[in-house]
């Protein structure tokens, strides 16, 4: 048997544990939030949080998308902030969510909201939820999006595989063949594509992406022109008082796979794009990806050194009074497309689902 269908059938087996991946993350949401209502257990006490959201948009789930998780409905959106005020959640502006943490006469849970990447969905759909319950936001601008100088890689694969029915993509070095007829080969060939990226030189992996697109009549960058928002439009956004930006690199890579001379670049820049375009220093910065493989020390220590008061991850948790020590790895709760119930919303809320989850170490002079 080849590589290639080596590769084939292990992901087809790959496929199905990641389907009960998200089965199995259903059930404990479930589970907890019965166990909650029924006071079988005790919520953990928290004085904040953070979401992470990407698109904010009407159900647009078909037979193939790949990328749902990243995209939630207006009336989610709003179900679970009217959900949060009625238990009391004052809504922040996610650069004073660090005050009200340090404070310790301030008793009050503070709820931040926070968008990545700038997709024109946020302002078209998700704008009008926060301006009708007046709730301050921030969306991280990628600046190579909005400069149309970058595509979006995990957009791209996703609708060059859906307009295919065999695809080619140099991996590494190597070339590699998917048969994409159904829908089950084209979740198999997302996914093996999607793991070859930690780690990769991600602008060779964005290119050989691009390059398979072209070959299937899609066009990468049409794709950012009608997702992302333009500079005018963000200007339009930020003249709100409840409308914050944030930095999130220009070409959204993962900074711990960075040399440091282009992790403060990828920083800087974005820092300084973004400033230009809402007139004032910009004091908050998210992590392209953000989970453990693609930020740590290294890059927390930068984004102080750079001036940031506040950075945010997507590890997962509530905020205690403990992450002021590390207010540059700040982490979020993931309002995921695959679980927009309210139940799981207040399942997160009782900080039960990140009890195991690793918490971000705090560098000390002598460690």
């Amino acid at each position: 048997m080849s590589v290639r269908m080596r590769s084939r059938y292990s992901q087809y087996s790959l496929q199905a544990r990641r389907a009960a991946k998200w089965l199995a993350i259903r059930g404990g949401l479930e589970a907890i939030s019965l166990a909650t209502i029924s006071r079988l257990v005790s919520p953990k006490s928290s004085k904040g949080v953070i979401f992470t959201m990407h698109h904010v948009r009407p159900d647009q789930s078909g037979s193939f998308a790949p990328n749902a998780h990243l995209s939630i409905t207006p009336e989610f959106l709003e179900k679970t902030i009217e959900m949060l005020l009625s238990r009391g959640w004052i809504p922040v502006h996610l650069d004073d969510m660090p005050r009200h943490l340090e404070d310790p006469d301030d008793n009050g849970r503070y709820m931040a909201f926070t968008l990545d990447d700038g997709y024109r969905d946020n302002q078209q759909f998700a704008y009008p939820v926060f301006k009708r319950l007046k709730i301050p936001f921030t969306i991280f601008v990628t600046a190579g999006f909005v400069s149309r100088t970058r595509s979006i890689w995990w957009e791209t694969l996703e609708q060059t595989l859906a307009a295919s029915t065999r695809i080619s993509i140099e991996l590494d070095g190597q070339e590699h063949e998917f048969n994409t007829v159904s829908k089950l080969e084209k979740y198999v060939a997302f996914d093996y594509i999607s793991d070859c990226f930690p780690g990769t030189d991600e602008d060779r992996f964005v290119a050989a992406i691009d390059e398979a697109a072209h070959r299937a009549g899609v066009d990468p960058m049409a794709i950012v022109d009608r997702e992302v928002l333009s500079e005018s439009e963000l200007r339009f956004l930020c003249v709100d008082p409840l409308v914050s930006l944030g930095a999130h690199t220009v070409t959204h890579i993962s900074l711990a796979h960075a040399s440091l001379d282009r992790v403060e670049d990828e920083i800087s820049r974005s820092a300084e794009f973004v400033s230009e375009i809402c007139g004032k220093p910009t004091e908050s910065f998210a992590f392209p990806y953000g989970g453990r493989r693609a930020a740590c020390h290294r890059e927390f220590e930068t984004i102080s050194d750079l001036g940031f008061s506040v950075a945010v991850t997507t590890r997962p948790g509530l905020l205690q009074r403990t992450h002021t020590l590390t207010p540059t790895a700040m982490p979020r709760v993931s309002l995921n497309g695959y679980h927009q119930n309210i139940r799981y919303v207040r399942a997160l809320l009782s900080g039960l689902p990140f009890l195991f989850a690793p918490a971000v170490p705090v560098k000390t002079s002598s460690s």
